[in-house]
């Protein structure tokens, strides 16, 4: 017990030091300051290690120890920049960690995509924060706050400094295959202010963030992780919508920009020129017109939607030809090390603008904290990133998120002593929605509706179920990610409106896109819009019901004519 207190200690005096030395200068200035620890390690480097400092290498310890010592090999001959890290489990990437800065000649930048926390990449084993989409209903911006702070404590006891979040994308197209859940809303006001605050949040706390995916990722109906998206609207449009948060957040002092791979004609008339390699896009707009002088990031260098045009090795030359500072997981950095001190040589990249760059991520590094070395203790890891006063904050969000809409009569009127019955679809045992009801209710049945039932079965649960005096429908999304709409059948629409027009509270356990597709849901006396499945919002539906909470949350989208952007009880 007193090795557990020494160590919590010993953990809690670095965080403060981080956190205090960090909040005596602002990222953005002092990354274009000079620094004697910058131009000391700047002067050891060789020509290709300068390059390579400014390269991110993919990082997984779920892949087995072979490819771990793969990467390390990499991180030895190559001397990058740092890491991108992927799936995996806390200890043994703390244990990853500390085996590639040993190799490291420059202490590696260790990036992460933590957009709803560590659980992003490790759902198992760390907590997972709710979707931005359902912060983006919550009406209090202070527990965003509070939830950056808690990511940075957890990215600092891990050993990681850099959390590409957060996404300031305006999700105003509803199809939209890759943004969608992962957008604070379709208001371009209400998205500023929600990831300013998450952004203030782990900046205080000591770490890097980063806005993506500039100029706006939110209205495009093809993933770029698969092929190039196109964007034809107007600069005019996109200075006044899809770059607005980027603007505000920019002169708030965001630390780092991750440009997207599109294609914008507007901004870029090059024929199949992804914006993440656009010097026009990159230097002439967001540095330019933006006045951005912060860290500018590619995304994934290894998507498609960059790789497409641009093969070879091409797209990493162009990447530091558009002015990043530095490239996310290239296809073959070794490759495109060559390939762009082979361009400096032609003159296609002059000296001192990269010399500039790097040592903007060497002062990134020393923000950081990285010109002190330090080894991950891995001792109660595991316990310190699932610590309670986290979890407990998770339940606070989606307490605050949960929305009500229609009517708050029949939620009012709801009598745990009656006879109840709860009709769950989507899933066929119970989830900790039906665990928590079936714990709290004198007299309750429920009915499980997998969403492939037959049309005899469906009208069988439903003669049975309105027998009861009161009646709750349950519409769970069990997929690993909530889509814009839900794969049942039409027999199984058809018995939710017809439940729908019943006395009954409908909880909606799914991406609130979904519940247009649901014809007749609307009917509902009382609807609890949950936004995803996870337990913590069942809970919050539990408690709406037991008027332990009184839902506060606003819809952050609009649905529907009849449910838009702020709608909520």
């Amino acid at each position: 017990m007193i090795v557990r207190k020494i160590s919590a200690l010993i953990a809690l005096m670095f965080l403060s030091i981080i956190a205090l030395a960090q909040s005596n200068s602002q990222f953005v200035t002092f990354i274009n300051q000079k620094h004697s620890w910058v131009d000391s390690v700047f002067n050891t480097l060789s020509p290709k290690e300068k390059i390579a400092q400014l390269f991110l290498v993919r990082a997984h310890t779920n892949l087995g120890q072979r490819y771990i010592d793969s990467v390390a090999t990499v991180i030895q001959k190559e001397q990058l920049g740092g890491l991108v890290v992927f799936q995996g489990g806390p200890v043994r990437h703390a244990n990853m960690f500390n085996q590639y800065q040993a190799l490291s000649k420059v202490p590696l930048l260790i990036t992460f995509d933590g957009e709803w926390g560590l659980g992003m990449r490790m759902p198992d084993s760390t907590i997972s924060y709710p979707y931005q989409m359902t912060l983006g209903a919550i009406q209090d911006e202070t527990l965003l706050y509070q939830m950056g702070r808690e990511v940075a404590k957890d990215f600092n006891r891990i050993g990681m400094h850099f959390n590409f979040a957060p996404v300031v994308d305006i999700n105003n197209n509803p199809k939209n295959p890759v943004i969608n859940f992962r957008s604070f809303s379709d208001n371009k006001y209400n998205v500023v202010r929600k990831a300013k605050a998450y952004m203030d949040g782990m900046v205080d706390g000591g770490i890097i963030a980063s806005l993506k995916h500039f100029p706006g990722h939110g209205d495009t109906d093809v993933d770029s992780h698969h092929d190039l998206p196109q964007l034809t609207f107007s600069k005019e449009r996109l200075d006044t919508l899809e770059m607005y948060p980027f603007k505000v957040l920019i002169n708030e002092g965001a630390p780092a920009v991750m440009v997207a791979h599109m294609n914008i004609p507007s901004l870029d008339p090059t024929p199949n020129m992804p914006s993440s390699i656009s010097k026009p896009v990159v230097t002439g707009l967001l540095k330019g017109e933006l006045g951005f002088r912060g860290l500018t990031v590619t995304d994934a260098m290894d998507m498609s939607g960059v790789k497409k045009f641009f093969p070879n090795g091409e797209a990493d030359v162009q990447a530091i030809i558009a002015g990043h500072d530095l490239l996310e997981v290239s296809e073959n950095s070794g490759r495109a090390i060559g390939l762009i001190e082979q361009a400096v040589k032609e003159g296609r990249i002059q000296q001192a603008d990269l010399d500039a760059r790097v040592k903007k991520v060497l002062a990134s590094k020393y923000w950081v904290g990285l010109n002190r070395k330090r080894v991950i203790n891995t001792s109660y890891l595991y316990e310190d990133l699932n610590r309670s006063s986290a979890k407990h904050l998770v339940q606070r969000l989606a307490d605050a998120s949960i929305t009500l809409l229609n009517g708050n009569n029949r939620l009012y009127s709801f009598l745990p002593k009656e006879k109840t019955a709860i009709i769950s679809v989507g899933t066929a045992t119970a989830q900790d929605f039906e665990r928590e009801m079936s714990a709290r209710l004198n007299d309750v049945h429920i009915f499980y509706v997998k969403g492939e039932e037959t049309r005899e079965q469906l009208d069988k649960v439903f003669k049975d179920a309105k027998e009861y005096k009161q009646l709750i429908l349950a519409i769970h999304d069990s997929r690993s990610r909530p889509r814009s709409e839900l794969n049942f059948s039409a027999d199984v629409n058809k018995m939710i409106a017809k439940v729908a027009k019943r006395k009954v509270i409908t909880c909606l356990f799914t991406n609130p896109y979904a519940m247009a597709g649901l014809a007749g849901v609307e009917k509902s006396p009382s609807i609890l819009m949950g936004y995803q499945n996870d337990s913590f919002m069942q809970k919050a539906a539990v408690r709406a019901i037991f008027r332990e909470i009184k839902p506060q949350g606003k819809l952050p989208v609009t649905i529907s004519d009849d449910y838009k952007n702020g709608a909520g009880i």
